[in-house]
């Protein structure tokens, strides 16, 4: 097939490169022309996915319009901040019977439209299946075994969507509950700060534990509260996805947490870094949503707090610890 990925980052490189050793025939977009003059010569994505080499094969554009023309496929993976104008720049460019995935995890921070609902507007394209799950761009780029979830309300296209990604070391699912899929993808990120926080205040397996399964909790609330299944995130892209990004040295949101919890600010924090930590920008919009639908999320609200309020990092594990007692289910 021709397929574009839509977005130089880490995670859209990874799966060009996965795409590309499948035999497809693989085109990069990136935003930025003299950064993608800077790969295609370089062959490596020093930014964003340093010492893994791109194969020859890959075609890397900065022109929407050469990046999409005869593009069977169609990969989304900008980061949730930039999808709105990046889809923008190809308005008009892709063609109705195209089929289009999102591997985008997040919310908008205007509308609260899920990214496959932004995304699908703007292009005015019928449908849009999303793939998330616990998938880190270095691992899959390295050739780690990796699972995943395909989601779209319509079983065939999940179903062409986990033929074409699926392989000896990236195995596919299948849903049909892209609600539930997105919202997992983009609540952990949240929590995954949280527990960050709490690691880079010293604390222990124990707070790291309780972060998790509370954190957990507040994704079925929001989730459900959205239209999702419950059952959606016992699966890959709730509690895999959640243990990953909560977990693992590669995970940026993690990352971000743990800078804080050891007192940067979270200006400097950002201001550091090429790639973008989801969880910041998403922990605004889910704020904002859960306060205004009623749906309790005290751990997303304490890292909202500390993001945007100034809040203090310690003084936010207090609060959450001095809540008022209740069941646990």
């Amino acid at each position: 097939m021709n397929i574009t990925v839509i977005g130089d980052g880490g995670w859209g490189t990874a799966i060009a490169m996965l795409l590309n050793g499948y035999g497809h025939r693989v085109t990069i977009w990136g935003p930025f022309e003299d950064y993608v003059t800077e790969v295609r010569a370089s062959r490596e994505n020093r930014k964003f996915l340093p010492g893994i080499t791109l194969p020859l094969e890959i075609m890397i554009e900065s022109d929407p319009e050469i990046a999409v023309h005869d593009a069977e496929l169609v990969v989304l993976a900008s980061p949730s901040k930039y999808l709105r104008p990046v889809c923008e720049k190809f308005r008009g460019l892709i063609g109705s019977d195209t089929k289009v995935v999102s591997l985008t995890k997040g919310l908008c921070e205007t509308t609260h439209r899920r990214m496959s609902e932004l995304a699908q507007s703007i292009l005015g394209l019928e449908r849009i299946a999303v793939i998330s799950g616990p998938s880190h761009a270095e691992e899959v780029a390295r050739g780690i075994p990796t699972a995943v979830v395909a989601a779209s309300q319509d079983p065939k296209l999940a179903e062409d969507v986990q033929q074409i990604f699926s392989g000896d070391l990236f195995r596919v699912y299948t849903s049909p509950d892209p609600v539930g899929v997105e919202i997992g993808g983009a609540v952990k990120n949240v929590v995954a700060i949280a527990v960050g926080a709490s690691d880079g205040l010293g604390f222990g397996d124990n707070t790291r534990a309780a972060l998790i399964t509370r954190g957990l909790q507040e994704i079925v609330r929001f989730g459900v509260a959205q239209g999702a299944r419950p059952e959606t995130f016992s699966g890959l892209s709730g509690v895999g996805d959640l243990i990953v990004t909560c977990t693992s040295r590669h995970s940026r949101n993690h990352t971000v947490g743990e800078r804080l919890g050891k007192g940067e600010k979270i200006g400097d924090i950002l201001n550091s870094m090429d790639m973008v930590a989801e969880g910041v920008w998403n922990s605004k919009v889910i704020h904002t949503i859960s306060e205004s639908s009623g749906v309790e999320m005290p751990i997303s609200g304490m890292v909202y707090a500390v993001c945007y309020e100034d809040f203090n990092v310690r003084l936010a594990v207090e609060t959450l610890m001095n809540r008022s007692m209740k069941a646990e289910m």
